[in-house]
C-alpha cells in the first residue's frame, strides 16, 4: 500500500534534547532510549469513513514524536497499518450497498490527502491488513503449532494467559477488561472458549463475507494479530514506541503485545506504550459509531487553512481528553495570523532562546501548548519592539515548520 508524499522539513542548528514520554505500561514519564534508529509503530485507521479530528489529533501527536526524535539526531523507522478488512467496514458496506473494497480505497485515499494537508510525515511502511495476510497466517500458524492457539468451531483463538505478563500494559482489573472486551469488539461470552478474554486469531469464512485461502483454512485475520504480525515483521521485537489512541490500550495493544511476546519469545513488544487522549464533541467521545464527527476534509473544503487546523489540535496536550468547539479554530486562526505577521518582518528579536524553549517543551512529554506559548512570546516581542536580527524571522519560521509541522 502506498504512503503519502513527505513535506520538506527545514534544517535547524544543533540538535534538540532527548525526548521524555509518558509510558502507559509503567505509568510514568521517562526518557526514550532508542539507538541510532528509533522504531515506531502507530495503529492506523479502519477506513470506513473520513478522517475526523480525533484521528487527526492522534496522528499529529505521533508526528510530533517523529519530528522530535529526528531533531534529536535519530533516524526514525515508522510503520503504520490500515485495517482494510474488519467488521465495521463490512457493516458499512452492507448499510450503504457499496463494495467494501471501494469504501476502503476511497477512505484510505482521503486519509492520505488529509495527512498531506496537515503536514504529517509519512510512515516508511504503510501496510494494509489484506496485504499482510501472509504475515498473519505465518504468525498464527506458529502460535498454533506451539500450542498457544485452539479452535472453537472453525475459528482459532489465542490463549492470552500464555503470556504471564498479560494485563501489564493497561493494569486493569479483570472485570474491567471483560467489560471493555465486550464493548470493543470482543466475544467474552462465546461458548467453547477456554477463557472469556481469549481473542480471535483467525475467523473462518462467514456467508457473504470476504475470505482468503490459507493453511489456516478459508477465512480472515483477527484484529489484534494484524498489528502484531506487521510490527514484528517490519520492526522486529522490542521496538521503541507503540502508539495510538487511548481507547486502544485495551484490548488492542494488550492483546497484540501478548501475541507477540508468546510468538517471538521477546519482552517487551514495545519499550514505550504511548497513547493520545480522546477528542469529544457535545459531551461525548468523537467516534464514527456515535456519528458526532468533525471531518478534516470538510473543514478543508469549507476553506479552513490546514495550518490553523493543526494549530487548533496542538493547543491541547496530546495525553488529555478534550472537547472540540468552534472557538478552537477561532483561536488557531488568530494565532496563525499573528505568527505569520511577525515572521514576515525583515528582522526580529533573537530567536535562539525561542528555539531552545520550543525544543525543551516538546522534549518534555510533547508539551505542545508550552511550545506554542514560546512562539507567542517571540511574536509579541517582534511586533512590539524594533527587531535587530535579520535572521530571526527565518529561524522562527523554520523551527515552527520543522518541530511543530506548521508552515508560516
Amino acid at each position: 500500500m502506498e504512503s503519502w508524499a513527505a513535506p520538506t522539513v527545514p534544517s535547524l542548528p544543533d540538535r534538540g534534547p532527548a525526548p521524555r514520554l509518558y509510558d502507559t505500561a509503567t505509568d510514568e514519564v521517562r526518557p526514550l532510549a532508542p539507538g541510532e534508529t528509533a522504531r515506531m509503530y502507530v495503529c492506523g485507521i479502519t477506513p470506513y469513513d473520513a478522517t475526523h479530528l480525533g484521528h487527526a489529533a492522534t496522528y499529529v501527536a505521533f508526528d510530533l514524536v517523529n519530528r522530535v526524535l529526528r531533531d534529536a539526531g535519530h533516524r526514525v523507522r515508522y510503520v503504520q497499518n490500515v485495517t482494510d478488512i474488519d467488521d465495521p467496514l463490512l457493516e458499512r458496506a452492507v448499510a450503504t450497498g457499496q463494495d467494501w473494497r471501494e469504501i476502503a480505497l476511497r477512505e484510505t485515499q482521503l486519509f492520505r490527502t488529509d495527512m498531506v494537508a496537515l503536514r504529517v510525515l509519512p510512515p516508511d511502511e504503510y501496510i494494509g491488513a489484506v496485504e499482510a495476510i501472509p504475515l498473519v497466517v505465518e504468525l498464527v500458524d506458529r502460535l498454533r503449532t506451539e500450542g498457544h492457539a485452539y479452535a472453537v468451531d472453525q475459528d482459532l483463538y489465542f490463549r492470552v494467559h500464555d503470556d504471564p505478563r498479560f494485563g501489564g500494559i493497561g493494569g486493569l482489573p479483570p472485570e474491567q477488561m471483560l467489560a471493555l472486551f465486550a464493548e470493543r469488539g470482543g466475544d467474552p461470552a462465546r461458548p467453547g472458549k477456554a477463557h472469556p478474554l481469549d481473542c480471535l486469531l483467525w475467523q473462518a469464512a462467514r456467508p457473504d463475507e470476504p475470505a482468503w485461502d490459507s493453511d489456516l483454512g478459508h477465512g480472515r485475520p483477527g484484529w489484534h494479530i494484524e498489528c502484531a504480525a506487521i510490527a514484528l515483521h517490519h520492526l522486529g521485537p522490542s521496538f521503541d514506541i507503540q502508539g495510538g489512541g487511548r481507547d486502544l490500550v485495551f484490548p488492542h495493544h494488550e492483546m497484540s503485545a501478548a501475541e507477540a511476546h508468546v510468538a517471538s519469545g521477546h519482552w517487551p513488544f514495545a519499550r514505550h506504550y504511548v497513547h493520545a487522549g480522546l477528542v469529544g464533541l457535545d459531551g461525548e467521545k468523537m467516534s464514527k459509531s456515535r456519528g458526532n464527527l468533525v471531518f478534516v476534509s470538510a473543514l478543508r473544503a469549507a476553506g479552513e487553512d490546514p495550518a490553523a487546523i493543526r494549530l487548533a489540535l496542538l493547543a491541547h496536550h496530546y495525553r488529555g481528553d478534550w472537547t472540540w468547539t468552534p472557538a478552537d479554530l477561532d483561536l488557531a486562526r488568530e494565532r496563525l495570523s499573528r505568527w505569520r505577521a511577525a515572521t514576515a518582518q525583515p528582522a526580529g528579536p533573537s530567536a535562539t532562546p525561542t528555539l531552545a524553549r520550543v525544543r525543551d517543551r516538546l522534549a518534555d512529554d510533547l508539551d505542545a501548548p508550552g511550545a506554542l506559548a514560546a512562539v507567542d512570546r517571540w511574536a509579541a516581542d517582534a511586533r512590539s519592539q524594533r527587531g535587530t536580527e535579520p535572521s530571526s524571522p527565518r529561524l522562527v519560521r523554520d523551527a515552527v515548520d520543522a518541530l511543530l509541522g506548521v508552515q508560516l
